[in-house]
């Protein structure tokens, strides 16, 4: 634990020690309420909630967390310090698992400064605030479950483009499977087995459930088998990259 903790802070560090770390942010708070305010038409609707805020958390991550994951392996691979990290006395699933959740807690702290929407529908209201950070749990989850997925992509090459392009057609395929217009399509055809099993690959699906103030049982294990699997994928690729 100890040497995990040691590369999340490394890693950490190396994100707020260069502009990007601060870009990001910057860009990813703009995007929130612009979509919050304008595009989820939040004053408009008169309700005292963050619905129009969360609406949307599924496709800006769906582009902005493997621009934050690509780098992880890539640019390790490109510049050769892959080498020297592996001659550490660390094994690769501690290398792994810190890498991710150094990326993870970057992203929760760009999640956390999203805070004065929260105090904002506080102040006009009087929402229901175990149904919001019950959905800043699920976004924080789902947000992991794409780090998870681009952190992979991002060992099996070099390139930090191919790994971002590869990690937004992958997370859009598990955004995709729970849209209404894919369940619609299966629907037409198959048993409702198979529609469910379809619709229970999809961050939607179990974003959504947990967005109502529900936190199934469920729903925590899928994200957390799927950044297991993902980061367990991860540590394969790493070891068959360093054994040949």
């Amino acid at each position: 634990m100890n040497n995990v903790i040691a590369i999340m802070k490394r890693e950490l560090y190396g994100y707020f020690s260069t502009p990007v770390a601060y870009v990001f942010i910057v860009v990813f708070l703009f995007l929130t309420g612009i979509f919050t305010f304008y595009l989820g038409a939040f004053y408009e609707r008169a309700q005292a909630d963050l619905e129009p805020f969360f609406r949307f958390h599924p496709w800006l991550y769906l582009f902005l967390i493997p621009a934050i994951a690509m780098r992880l392996w890539s640019e390790e691979r490109k510049s050769g310090t892959i080498e020297l990290l592996m001659t550490l006395p660390i094994s690769i699933g501690e290398a792994v698992c810190g890498k991710f959740l150094a990326a993870w807690c970057f992203t929760g702290i760009a999640i956390v400064l999203t805070f004065p929407i929260w105090i904002t529908v506080n102040y006009l209201g009087n929402p229901d605030n175990t149904v919001i950070f019950a959905s800043y749990l699920g976004s924080f989850l789902m947000a992991g479950g794409f780090l998870a997925i681009g952190s992979c992509i991002s060992a099996i090459t070099k390139s930090q483009v191919i790994a971002f392009v590869i990690s937004v057609v992958i997370c859009f395929l598990f955004v995709l499977s729970g849209f209404p217009l894919v369940l619609d399509f299966f629907q037409g055809w198959a048993p409702p087995v198979i529609v469910d099993a379809v619709a229970s690959f999809s961050f939607l699906t179990h974003f959504d459930s947990i967005k109502k103030g529900v936190i199934d049982l469920r729903d925590l294990i899928y994200f957390g088998v799927l950044i297991v699997f993902w980061l367990y994928a991860n540590v394969i690729v790493i070891d068959s990259r360093k054994a040949s």
